[in-house]
C-alpha cells in the first residue's frame, strides 16, 4: 500500500498532513498492513525531521505560484509549474500510489493533475470556510472531500462531502498538566497568560500590537509570544527598550517558535490566546480556550475573517480586526475577558464545544480504505 501526501509549503497545511500520517501509520501498526509506504510531495520538505520520525519519504517537486496581482514572478512561475507538473507525473508513474491525499495550496497541484492524468483516488481536505484555488478545482474529481468548517462543503459536490473538522498533531490536541506547564517555562501560577500566536512564520501586526501594549500588559499578565524566526531578533531587540526600566520585564517571554513540546505546554498555562485566523483556530478549540483572533484583511477569497466570525458565532472568540487592532484595543479585550470568570468559561465551553477531535483518524481511515480497495 502506498499514500501520496501533498500540499503546500506552510505549517497550516504541513502540520494537518503530519496529523493525518499518525493517525495512518497507527491503523498500519494495529492492523499489521505490510508493505506500506507513504511519501510527502511539494516543493519544500518543510520539516524533514519530522517526515523522518513519521516515516514519510520526501519528494521534490517545483511549483509556481499564481498570483492574483501582477507580479513579473508569475511569467517565470508558469514555466516552473509546467515542468514541476511533467516531473510529478514522472514520479507518481514511478511511486503510483494507491491514493493521493492533497492538503491544498500551490505546491500541490502538481501531484494532483499527475494523480488526475494517471486515474490515481484523490482525497482532499480543506482547511478554511472558503476554499483555495487548488481544492476548488480537485474537489470536481475528487473520491471524498473532507472539510474543517461546515461552510466549506457548499463549494463541494454533496456526494463526496463531509464535514470531519481538523486534523491536529497528537503531541499538541491535549495541553500539558498546569503545574508541569508553569514549572516548564518558570511562570508564576497565581498570574494569568497571555498566548500570543503569530502562526510559524509570525505576524508582524501582532507581533508589533503586543510590543505597544507590553508596559500594560505586564503589570497583570504573563505573556508568552512566538514571534516567527525572522523576527525575532528585532522583536526582542525593541522589547528590551521598551522593558528596559520594568521591575516585572521577567513576565514576557518570547520565542521564535514554538516546538511541539513548548506548544503543549504553552497551551497548558495559556489563559487566553491571541492569533490569527488560520488552522490555528482548530488548535485554540482543541485546548478549550478562550481567544481574541485578529483575521488577515487580504487573505485569499477573505477566507481568514470568514474563518474568524464562523468561530465567534459559536462565541469562543472575540474578533478584533485589523483596523481595530491597537495597543489599548488589545489590552483592553484581554482584560476584559480574563477579569470576567462567567465570560471566560463560557467561552472556554464553546470553545471545547466546537471542536470535533476525531477529525484526522476519519481521514486517515478513509485513506487506507481507499488505498486497500485500489491495490486489489
Amino acid at each position: 500500500m502506498k499514500i501520496v501526501f501533498t500540499g503546500g509549503g506552510t505549517g497550516g497545511h504541513f502540520y494537518p498532513i503530519i496529523a493525518v500520517a499518525q493517525k495512518v501509520n497507527q491503523i498500519i501498526d494495529k492492523e499489521n498492513i505490510i508493505g506500506t509506504k507513504l511519501y510527502y510531495i511539494s516543493d519544500s520538505p518543510y520539516d524533514k525531521e519530522m517526515l523522518l520520525e513519521n516515516g514519510i519519504l520526501y519528494e521534490e517537486v517545483r511549483a509556481g505560484k499564481m498570483r492574483k496581482y501582477f507580479s513579473f514572478k508569475n511569467f517565470s512561475d508558469i514555466f516552473k509549474m509546467f515542468f514541476g507538473t511533467l516531473n510529478a507525473i514522472y514520479k507518481m508513474f514511478s511511486i503510483y500510489p494507491d491514493v493521493v491525499f492533497g492538503k491544498g495550496g500551490y505546491a500541490s497541484f502538481p501531484a494532483i493533475f499527475a494523480a488526475r492524468i494517471l486515474r490515481i483516488p484523490v482525497l482532499i481536505h480543506e482547511s478554511d470556510s472558503v476554499p483555495g484555488r487548488v481544492n476548488k478545482w480537485a474537489g470536481r474529481f475528487a473520491k471524498k472531500v473532507a472539510v474543517s468548517f461546515k461552510e466549506a462543503a457548499d463549494y463541494f459536490p454533496k456526494k463526496t462531502v463531509a464535514w470531519v473538522g481538523h486534523p491536529i498533531r497528537a503531541e499538541i490536541e491535549h495541553p500539558a498538566a498546569s503545574k508541569e506547564a508553569f514549572q516548564y517555562f518558570k511562570l508564576e501560577a497565581s498570574l494569568p497568560v497571555v498566548l500570543v500566536l503569530g502562526g510559524s512564520q509570525g505576524a508582524e501586526l501582532i507581533n508589533n500590537t503586543v510590543l505597544d501594549a507590553l508596559p500594560r500588559l505586564i503589570k497583570n499578565f504573563q505573556i508568552i509570544h512566538q514571534t516567527g524566526i525572522g523576527n525575532f531578533k528585532s522583536i526582542v531587540e525593541r522589547a528590551q527598550v521598551v522593558l528596559a526600566s520594568s521591575q516585572e520585564k521577567g513576565r514576557y517571554l518570547p520565542f521564535s517558535f514554538l516546538n511541539p513540546l513548548a506548544m503543549k505546554m504553552a497551551s497548558g498555562v495559556a489563559t487566553i490566546i491571541v492569533s490569527r485566523a488560520g488552522s490555528t483556530l482548530f488548535e485554540i478549540a482543541s485546548w478549550g480556550i478562550p481567544s481574541i483572533i485578529t483575521p488577515i484583511t487580504s487573505s485569499n477569497g477573505d477566507h481568514q475573517r470568514k474563518n474568524a466570525f464562523s468561530y465567534a458565532h459559536v462565541g469562543a472568540c472575540n474578533v478584533v480586526e485589523e483596523m481595530n487592532m491597537t495597543a489599548n484595543i488589545l489590552s483592553s479585550e484581554i482584560e476584559r475577558i480574563v477579569n470576567d470568570k462567567e465570560v471566560l468559561d463560557r467561552m472556554a465551553r464553546n470553545a471545547k464545544a466546537y471542536n470535533k477531535p476525531d477529525a484526522a483518524y476519519k481521514i486517515a481511515r478513509e485513506l487506507v480504505d481507499i488505498a486497500l480497495a485500489h491495490e486489489k
